[in-house]
């Protein structure tokens, strides 16, 4: 099985989404047998937002592509292949101001992909990504989960997920994390938890 790991905060070790997003991909290989795991980290990679430049370099011809272009095809190329290659997918998502980061909508951009990851036809879109497993860790300062203001947060990646054709999606909840050294010591614990409980299936 292929696993891609995906981080997109900001903070680098303290980042609560990282070290969650780990604890679910070490519990995943102790729980299966034989995982391939690609990483990559979103925050560090600093990929350039989509522009009329991506989207020029992918229209272009490859023979005519200068070199800048030829380094964007190659990119969304590249996080396409590995995307679709995917059997499974780990993805640490932080809310920043109400809304994923921008390095995660930046990736986002790069996959949803006419043609490629989704299509319309007689009857509307239609995903083409495959039957993939998704993991979303969802780390919040304050608490979220099931409210309007995750709108723009797991709301959307469930929602961009399922456009491309992935529905098996579970949410992993760390909220709360600044309401207080017990309300942030309650969220780890919350998190792990439902992690434990995650793979406690996959091993049966």
């Amino acid at each position: 099985m292929k696993l891609l790991h995906l981080d997109s905060s900001v903070l680098g070790d303290v980042s609560a989404s990282r070290q969650l997003s780990r604890e679910v991909v070490n519990a995943w290989q102790a729980s299966q047998a034989g995982i391939e795991i690609s990483y990559r980290d979103l925050a560090a990679d600093n990929m350039q937002q989509l522009s009329g430049g991506t989207l020029a370099a992918s229209g272009t011809p490859a023979e005519l592509r200068d070199a800048a272009q030829q380094f964007e095809a190659a990119l969304s190329e590249n996080i396409l292949n590995e995307f679709l290659a995917a059997d499974a997918l780990v993805i640490g998502a932080p809310m920043y101001n109400f809304a994923i980061p921008s390095q995660l909508k930046a990736w986002i951009d790069r996959v949803v992909v006419a043609g490629k990851t989704f299509r319309y036809g007689a009857n509307g879109p239609e995903g083409l990504a495959g039957d993939k497993r998704v993991i979303i860790i969802s780390t919040a300062g304050g608490m979220h989960a099931g409210q309007a203001t995750a709108a723009a947060h797991e709301d959307y990646l469930k929602f961009v997920l399922g456009f491309v054709g992935i529905r098996n999606v579970t949410v992993i909840h760390a909220h709360g994390l600044s309401m207080g050294p017990d309300a942030r010591e309650a969220a780890f614990k919350h998190a792990r938890s439902q992690i434990a409980g995650q793979f406690e299936a996959i091993a049966a």
